[in-house]
């Protein structure tokens, strides 16, 4: 029994550290913005202007109380939540937007969600706060065949997520808040890994929802979805 209790704590510490990952690199068309890269950037001088909001590092939020989870943070560590980003990328409405996530792990499955948030000034000094301001874009979860998003179709799409900016959407500045929601551990419960990208929307559409949600508070950790699920191989593990 001890012989299979280090191991199996072991195991699931090399999954935690394979699966956490970033989002690093945005493309559009022929434009490319780098991410936010937290295993260097601090330590350049000086350090580069991104258009994704700074985190703290590779890992997940825990705490979906917590303002951490709207765009990463690390409250606990004394880093709450993310401050704006210096500068912004420019998309277009109706155009793809390609994000390219370091290689995550196989076994943190999950889906992954797309929500926009439109700034009512200067997107690098806004911040969302708790208010109710985001709205779902784009979003994709588990297969009829049983592949998650996060892990089967991410990895075979060389870890790049597509979603498309709404065509009629209202021109102005917002923030893309992207996720993967890692289902794969029981404790301490859902993974959750944001993003968020800051953005000039052009075009001529005049379309804005009227249904939105705050983060935190768009989902809990009973939420239903939000359950993680029994890691697949425990299963097959022999005491």
């Amino acid at each position: 029994m001890l012989t299979f209790t280090i191991a199996l704590a072991f195991f699931s510490a090399i999954i935690s550290v394979r699966g956490h990952g970033y989002v690093q690199e945005i493309t559009s068309g022929s434009t490319t913005y780098t991410g936010y890269l937290p295993d260097t950037d601090p330590y350049e001088n000086p350090v580069p202007q991104r258009i994704v909001r700074k985190i703290p590092g590779r890992g997940p939020v825990f705490d979906l109380s917590l303002i951490d989870v709207q765009c990463n943070g690390n409250t606990t560590g004394g880093v709450i939540g993310s401050a704006p980003a210096p500068i912004y990328g420019a998309f277009a409405a109706g155009s793809q937007i390609n994000i390219n996530w370091t290689a995550p792990s196989y076994a943190h499955m999950g889906p992954m969600i797309t929500y926009m948030a439109r700034a009512p000034s200067d997107i690098t000094k806004w911040s969302p706060g708790t208010s109710a301001v985001w709205f779902k874009v784009a979003e994709a979860g588990k297969t009829p065949d049983g592949k998650w998003a996060s892990t089967d179709l991410l990895s075979a799409s060389n870890n790049i997520y597509t979603f498309t900016i709404p065509p009629k959407l209202m021109a102005g500045q917002y923030i893309i808040r992207h996720e993967i929601i890692a289902l794969h551990t029981g404790y301490p419960g859902a993974q959750v890994y944001p993003a968020c990208i800051q953005a000039k929307v052009t075009g001529s559409g005049t379309a804005f929802p009227t249904s939105f949600v705050s983060f935190p508070g768009a989902y809990n950790a009973t939420t239903p979805g939000m359950v993680p699920l029994l890691f697949p191989l425990m299963p097959s593990l022999t005491l």
